[in-house]
């Protein structure tokens, strides 16, 4: 069964310098251009818009990329 989150969860994933956390933006689903690139997102597997907290970039990912941050 494929992730699922929501608009405004917190989550993290791996990059280049490590493991980066940020905010779910915006859920796609449909096939995007972004920042040069073409995702093929759609309803059954949705891509996900997310905003890093630390450098404030937007990106977008797979779901399988994504860990949900458990609040404490």
């Amino acid at each position: 069964m494929t992730k699922q989150f929501k608009k405004g969860d917190k989550v993290e994933w791996d990059s280049s310098g490590g493991t980066t956390r940020g905010v779910i933006k915006e859920i796609i689903t449909e096939p995007t251009d972004f920042k040069n690139h073409h995702f093929e997102a759609s309803k059954d597997k949705p891509e996900y818009l997310v905003k890093s907290e630390k450098s404030g970039k937007e990106a977008i990912h797979k779901a399988e990329e994504l860990r949900k941050i458990k609040e404490s």
